[in-house]
């Protein structure tokens, strides 16, 4: 038989989906590998998925979406950001994933390059390459906060540079970026005349200071794409529901590629989408109270048991360091699955830079942390007494 796509064959399946499925199939796991919220998504959001259903409204809607969704959203974000889009700039996507594949697909061609950080989200570089890109990764450091440096995005660009990929907060550091350094990135994509994609997902979960809206900021609007949705803080991962705000042209280029793939976002799913944005606020707001109760319990227990871990500032991630086990990522995660059932996804799944860390993710009930606290404090102390018995045998045969 002829060969398959060489680029999708070359690509190694996610590494988060497959420590998720391993654990899947044993016992008493505790999972904190898939980036999920423990909550149902809020009542007045099912219902009116429910009563849409109910009262027939399954049919296709428009390409771009619903028209009363999009005033909806161009509404929140003027009155949540001060940034202001036009209908015909915004489509509804199915999750942020569909948004990201027509963003790059939209402006990129064969052999364009495009700047991201690492560590990052692990469709990053995967989908610059599906779309004919090439991936560009500017590393961060948990030394540093995993804060990206204006001046190492520049030190990058080439002339074949397209564009720039940003998340924050980001998954899997929680990391943020302060205001000013991200006006100096846009700076940078005015000077060098460079589109920039903006995954901000994770906008709502922001605990320490308040989330700047990049298309908020100098210079940004003309040329950035605005990526969100409702998978996250209104606890709808599976409701697969999201949009795209970009300048006119790209928003038409990607909404060709929609036409001609997706079609639409699913009817019901849209109106449960239109609820949570007029109504669901205070639920929202709840569910953040409660993700930043468990950020500051769970960070502080991986100091405490010796897994240096940062402050994540935003997302619902931790991401500490194994660095001092003598296990790579890999071996660390695998073995925590294995001898104590806890889940987490080794570093290395989110790029280079994040090679010595493991993500866990803390969006799960307060009593499954405390006792994931307890098997990994186990696993530490397990993994100090075999290092140690490993060094005395050392001497042994030195003298």
């Amino acid at each position: 038989m002829k060969s398959l796509n060489e680029t999708v064959t070359a690509t190694p399946p996610s590494g988060i989906r497959r420590f998720f499925d391993i654990a899947a199939q044993m016992d008493d796991v505790i999972s904190l590998s898939v980036g999920e919220p423990d909550f149902v998504t809020p009542w007045r959001i099912r219902e009116a998925g429910i009563y849409a259903i109910e009262h027939g409204f399954t049919a296709y809607t428009s390409n771009s979406g619903l028209p009363k969704l999009i005033q909806a959203i161009s509404e929140y974000l003027h009155s949540r950001y001060q940034v202001y889009y036009e209908k015909d700039q915004i489509l509804i996507t199915v999750g942020v994933s569909e948004g990201l594949d027509l963003a790059l697909r939209a402006i990129l061609n064969t052999g364009d390059e495009v700047i991201y950080a690492e560590p990052c989200y692990v469709s990053y570089a995967p989908g610059i390459r599906f779309a004919g890109g090439v991936a560009v990764p500017v590393h961060t450091h948990g030394d540093d906060g995993f804060r990206i440096h204006p001046k190492d995005i520049e030190a990058a660009v080439t002339p074949k540079t397209k564009a720039l990929l940003l998340c924050y907060p980001n998954n899997p550091t929680g990391a943020t970026q302060n205001r000013e350094d991200l006006q100096r990135i846009v700076d940078i994509a005015v000077k060098h005349d460079l589109y920039i994609i903006s995954d901000e997902i994770y906008d709502r979960l922001t605990y320490i200071g308040k989330h700047t809206c990049l298309s908020s900021l100098n210079g940004a609007a003309d040329r950035t794409i605005l990526l969100n949705g409702f998978s996250k803080a209104y606890a709808m991962t599976g409701w697969r529901v999201a949009y795209a705000c970009a300048p006119k042209p790209i928003a038409e280029n990607m909404l060709k590629i929609h036409q001609y793939t997706m079609l639409c976002a699913p009817h019901m799913v849209q109106l449960a989408a239109l609820e949570a944005i007029l109504k669901a606020g205070n639920d929202v707001e709840e569910m953040v109270a409660d993700y930043d109760h468990r950020r500051r319990l769970f960070v502080r227990g991986l100091n405490e048991i010796g897994m240096g871990c940062i402050e994540p500032k935003g997302a619902f991630y931790a991401f500490p360091s194994i660095r001092h086990t003598g296990l790579t990522s890999e071996q660390f995660a695998s073995k925590l699955l294995l001898e104590e059932r806890v889940a987490v996804v080794p570093g290395n799944a989110f790029g280079a830079s994040g090679e010595g860390y493991v993500r866990c993710c803390y969006a799960t009930a307060l009593s499954q942390l405390e006792e994931a606290l307890e098997r990994m404090e186990r696993f530490m102390q397990k993994i100090q007494m075999e290092r140690k018995s490993t060094n005395v045998s050392s001497e042994a045969l030195k003298i």
